[in-house]
């Protein structure tokens, strides 16, 4: 199926990018097991001449995730960090990058201890502060980077407000999709440049596979990554863009079903007496409630909250939950548990973008809401 901006979301889940194998008519995507193509002459082929270059099935994720995010174009890569990787390198030494002051630490790792080292500059700045953010450019700022809900605070920022703020100063604007999915937002008809994905997440959304995608709109930049992607080579396999495409098929049931589960959950917990605070877009007691109900379709999957008794109660929580899995990532059908400091975030230690060590991160999977608010109850109990 064509991206047809007509069909609705849920459609487009299942339809976006997949087309009948004309060999055999199975429906499904063909898992394209192939590092080469037969040539019909020198240099004359059928689109395809090379696995790192092209792939059907890479093809078939790229129109999907374009179709998802209402975008022109879109690419693939073995992860997300990968993906952040390739659209760094639009830029060139001397650059600047502002990023919000809560990112993933894989990103804060990247961007201060790598590529820092080749020349671009970065700083960081609370992105949920709109004048923040216009005094922190400089004249060679280029891109400003958001994530909308952070990770792992779920802080949001007024995406058409940055992207109004990036494009009067001839800026680009990123944002990282991942919390959200575009199942609860889409932040190229805010105006986003750059819509950027760990798919390993919620769109993968079962734990069994790793892969990054940008997706944007115009065709000059597209040309640019599309290169870039080619000569670095981090691009995932066939079966694991098959993995993806089969888990996009089910992304809307999903998020809806990771929505309520978590309001439940993130409910029980602000009503619990050893919980000290909770941190949940869904809650009146969220500082950006009105934006999410505004900007986004649902307050998402994911909760933080602090306890009473700190690390070691939060420690404890970790290792007594059953149902919640410790374990890192999220977005998977599985609701898992982590303590950010140690785990996810271990690498922004001793930065300004330090994590209390007592932060509980719930990504809530969709399982009975009552067993899992039993399981945390059971867990709190200690």
């Amino acid at each position: 199926m064509t991206h047809n901006p007509s069909h609705r979301f849920e459609t487009l889940t299942v339809h976006a990018g997949v087309r009948p194998d004309p060999v055999t008519g199975a429906v499904m995507t063909p898992i394209y097991q192939t590092s080469t193509y037969a040539q019909e002459d020198v240099g004359v082929h059928k689109g395809y001449e090379y696995s790192r270059t092209d792939n059907p099935t890479r093809s078939a994720l790229h129109e999907a995730a374009a179709a998802l995010e209402n975008g022109r174009y879109a690419l693939a890569y073995a992860s997300g960090m990968a993906a952040i990787d390739n659209l760094l390198r639009l830029f060139k030494p001397g650059d600047h990058i502002l990023s919000g002051n809560d990112v993933y630490g894989g990103t804060f790792r990247l961007f201060d201890k790598i590529l820092s080292k080749y020349g671009l500059a970065f700083s960081y700045v609370d992105t949920t502060d709109s004048a923040a953010v216009a005094a922190a450019i400089r004249p060679e700022t280029r891109l400003i980077w958001l994530e909308t809900p952070t990770n792992p605070m779920l802080r949001l920022s007024d995406i058409a407000a940055m992207a109004n703020i990036a494009h009067e100063r001839g800026i680009w604007l990123g944002v990282d999709n991942t919390f959200a999915s575009p199942a609860l937002q889409q932040p190229l008809n805010l105006g986003a440049d750059f819509v950027l994905h760990s798919a390993t997440k919620y769109l993968g959304g079962h734990s069994d596979v790793v892969g990054g995608l940008i997706v944007l709109n115009e065709p000059a930049v597209y040309e640019q990554l599309k290169f870039l992607q080619n000569a670095i080579g981090a691009v995932p396999g066939p079966m694991d863009c098959f993995l993806v495409l089969r888990g996009i098929k089910t992304l809307a049931l999903r998020m809806a079903a990771h929505c309520r589960n978590a309001q439940r959950v993130a409910e029980f917990l602000a009503d619990h007496p050893a919980v000290a605070d909770v941190i949940y877009p869904g809650l009146e007691s969220h500082p950006q409630h009105e934006l999410a109900k505004r900007q986004m379709r649902g307050p998402g999957g994911m909760i933080s909250f602090l306890l009473h008794g700190g690390e070691t109660a939060a420690r404890q929580l970790a290792r007594r939950a059953q149902i919640f899995t410790l374990a890192e990532s999220l977005g998977g059908v599985e609701s898992l548990i982590e303590l950010p400091a140690p785990m996810t975030h271990a690498s922004v230690a001793d930065s300004p973008l330090a994590v209390d060590p007592g932060l509980v991160r719930l990504s809530v999977g969709i399982e009975n809401a009552d067993d899992l608010i039993a399981d945390l109850s059971q867990a709190l109990a200690a």
